[in-house]
């Protein structure tokens, strides 16, 4: 038997108008000074302000910084990093997507440290925590709200890399449907199917465990059974909480397990051509999946998702191999249905580049181990060539 663990936050908070307990988390602990990371756009929809309502409720300084960059360099990171460190809060907060919230969470663990975010990219592990966070998703996709994972980009090598942490993992969270109520359609698909990756991943994972088999499964359920009325429909606000609670299942099934050659091999993508990350997960879903499937472990997986997520009692399939295959259908209709991009030619990808794809996809090997069906370089080229 395998030793497996789990890392959590310490408290969170979820249903309706949950951010209002921000308000008495300050007040509880104390806290007097209070960094805002966000966004322009959350600032522009008057989102952010829900946080900051509650935090100025509470009797705290607040200060706001917004200018996040989606899909940041470390460099990008950094630069906040240093504007919160001339403010010297003793809590941060993060509203917004995953690149507000990873940065937050690197600022937690360098604001009185002499390490950078450059420094953790070889050596993750340096910083330990220096302020507690508390996060609040404006998508129902990342996880990034439960994670020990930033991501960030590293332009000179054309790559986004996972600086991993558990000091990382945030003291608080707060899941607000009010957050993705306007969300864009195709944001909520993008980062929606990033969330099916996550726990589908680390279900066929080599690190599965029964920890990340629990929040997978259950991830699984909600996102297969709300993810279409959620990303259709803008009333559809209990399908819009099951997906934020299906996220934060999929980054604790990340914490305690780890995704696979989806993650591993879109990396590049965002690395080099800026592809937001929840698209370049979903455009690669089906190709990765379908390579996974030949492996008869992975199989008897998807079999078990069929069984807790197919709730039509009366067509019931036995077979495992038809199990699996209503698994893969299934992933396939959503991509499709949510019109997601099907080649990279729409982000001006050259073939000529294959080969640097190949090369840099193949370096994440920190990803592509836990891969049930091992990956080689041949195996990659054929993958990307399914997106070509």
């Amino acid at each position: 038997m395998r030793q497996y663990s789990l890392k959590l936050p310490k408290a969170v908070y979820g249903g309706e108008n949950a951010i209002d307990k921000l308000k008495d988390v300050i007040t509880e602990n104390g806290y007097k000074k209070v960094t805002l990371f966000t966004d322009k756009s959350l600032q522009e929809l008057g989102l952010s302000g829900l946080a900051a309502n509650a935090i100025i409720a509470a009797g705290a300084e607040c200060s706001i910084l917004d200018d996040i960059p989606r899909e940041p360099a470390y460099a990008d990171v950094q630069k906040v990093i240093d504007k919160c460190k001339t403010q010297a809060p003793d809590l941060i907060v993060a509203a917004g997507g995953g690149s507000v919230i990873d940065s937050a969470k690197l600022a937690s663990i360098l604001l009185t440290d002499e390490y950078t975010v450059k420094d953790l990219l070889d050596q993750p592990g340096l910083a330990g925590k220096c302020v507690p966070s508390a996060c609040i998703p404006s998508t129902a996709g990342t996880g990034a709200e439960v994670t020990p994972n930033a991501i960030v980009a590293v332009p000179e090598k054309e790559l986004k890399i996972g600086i991993v942490n558990d000091n990382m993992i945030p003291e608080y969270v707060f899941l607000d449907a009010r957050m993705i109520q306007r969300l864009p359609g195709s944001i909520a698909a993008a980062t929606g199917l990033d969330a099916l990756c996550h726990c589908i991943e680390c279900f066929t994972s080599n690190k599965a465990n029964p920890f990340s088999d629990g929040f997978s499964l259950m991830g699984l359920d909600l996102i297969f059974n709300n993810l279409e009325a959620a990303c259709n429909d803008p009333e559809a606000m209990t399908a819009k909480n099951n997906m934020q609670i299906a996220a934060l299942y999929g980054g604790l099934a990340i914490t305690a397990s780890g995704t696979t050659a989806v993650h591993a091999l879109s990396y590049p993508l965002g690395g080099k051509y800026h592809i937001a990350h929840g698209v370049s997960n979903a455009m690669l879903l089906y190709a990765v999946m379908k390579f996974n499937v030949e492996e008869p472990a992975v199989r008897e997986r998807f079999a078990l998702v069929y069984d807790n997520c197919c709730h039509d009692v009366k067509n019931r399939l036995e077979s495992t191999d038809a199990k699996a295959e209503w698994v893969m259908e299934k992933l396939k209709g959503f991509v499709e249905r949510l019109k997601i991009p099907k080649s990279l030619k729409e982000f001006n990808v050259p073939a000529e580049d294959l080969d640097g794809l190949v090369e840099a996809g193949m370096q994440v090997q920190r990803l592509l181990v836990n891969n049930m069906r091992p990956v080689t370089a041949e195996d990659a080229r054929k993958i990307y060539l399914e997106v070509m």
